[in-house]
């Protein structure tokens, strides 16, 4: 007994990883492609580059581990039924409920990732990628080192440099300032280079001039100088007050969010957030069930199990969507939430009537034991 459930979770266990592997780095590759902008046109360096999709990949994996499992159990026992094992250890005396135990073993672990991660692993590196990619779409510091291009930094400042030289030296600077928009400035020098002090970020210019026009008058204001600093303390600001969304959470701030203005804007996004962190293991356990009441439930079928499987994808698909729509009515209203928790649970208690119970004998008709028909 206890080799055949060896024999059959490790095979579980191997389809499980491949899947999850093959299906994370497909899904890990199209959301990497699109992070390619910060390698080319803002020159990010490969190893910020990798350290922003490595943090994506938890929440990657959060998604994949039900499918996954749901495969591997589809599979196995499939290729079990189609090799004739199943009828096998059914003849040895194995029930429905042993049978299942492998695959059951995989789901409860499964679910103990899963927890882990949408508990732990989820906020914590994705909270590490927004956080990364907040910097680098606001990094003054690299906006201003790319060369021959106008940089929009912040609202109403724009940067141009020329060439930029070796320890950050900067060459050909222009900086037109329009915070004030009843006061525009355009700046000029022939270098300068970026700096932070105790306000915050400066950009600090040598030998050039400082352009202004008179609202009124229209008159040039033309100001030479040999020394001048921009303040863009704001950005600094900007930076430390970014509003972490709801993946970025961990569940206590998720359940119980602050007083803030932004927090109870989103108040209900941010609780169906955490209510899901809860739900979505068990669809794993869900997922794995209906996959075995597909298969162990019914009689055998020499032709094959191939309507069967079709059932089983598409119930899936439909738990699938369920889920997604479960979430979104949550997040518009509060009393939608307990229904997110019987998206899983009906079919977790209908695919263990299916297995649990027994099945029903065909009776053998008399010509099939050699007795006369009357």
């Amino acid at each position: 007994m206890r080799s055949i459930t060896k024999y059959v979770l490790r095979q579980l266990v191997g389809v499980t990883l491949f899947v999850s592997v093959g299906l994370t780095f497909a899904i890990w590759l199209t959301q990497s492609l699109r992070l390619v902008d910060y390698i080319v046109n803002r020159g990010l360096p490969v190893s910020t580059f990798l350290s922003l999709v490595g943090l994506l990949l938890p929440s990657f994996l959060g998604v994949v581990l039900p499918i996954a499992c749901f495969c591997a159990v589809l599979f196995i026992y499939n290729k079990m039924i189609s090799d004739s094992e199943l009828v096998v250890l059914r003849a040895a005396g194995l029930s429905q409920a042993q049978l299942a135990g492998p695959a059951m073993v995989v789901a409860f672990a499964a679910i103990a990732i899963g927890y882990a991660i949408s508990l732990f692993f989820l906020p914590a590196s994705y909270g590490g990628f927004k956080q990364l990619q907040h910097e680098i779409r606001n990094d003054y510091s690299a906006v201003l080192l790319q060369e021959g291009r106008f940089n929009t930094i912040s609202d109403g400042i724009t940067v141009y440099v020329r060439e930029r030289g070796t320890e950050d030296e900067l060459y050909g600077i222009l900086v037109h300032d329009n915070r004030v928009s009843q006061r525009p400035v355009t700046m000029m020098a022939e270098r300068g280079a970026l700096v932070t002090g105790e306000t915050g970020p400066r950009v600090v210019m040598f030998n050039g001039n400082r352009q202004e026009v008179e609202k009124g008058t229209g008159r040039l204001r033309l100001l030479y100088f040999d020394s001048y600093t921009v303040e863009l303390a704001k950005i600094e600001t900007a930076l430390k007050n970014r509003w972490r969304e709801p993946k970025e959470r961990y569940l206590p701030d998720l359940l119980q969010p602050d007083d803030s203005a932004d927090d109870q804007r989103f108040y209900n996004e941010l609780v169906a957030e955490g209510h899901q962190r809860l739900v979505s293991p068990l669809y794993t356990l869900s997922f794995v069930l209906v996959a075995l009441a597909a298969l162990l439930s019914g009689e055998f079928n020499r032709r094959g199990q191939v309507q069967r499987l079709i059932i089983a994808v598409v119930c899936i698909a439909v738990l699938e969507g369920l889920a997604l729509a479960l979430q979104d009515m949550a997040s518009r209203s509060a009393e939608a939430i307990p229904m997110m928790y019987v998206g899983p649970t009906l079919p977790i208690v209908a695919a263990l009537i299916l297995l649990l119970r027994r099945p029903r004998r065909r009776e053998t008709p008399p010509s099939a034991l050699g007795a006369p028909a009357q």
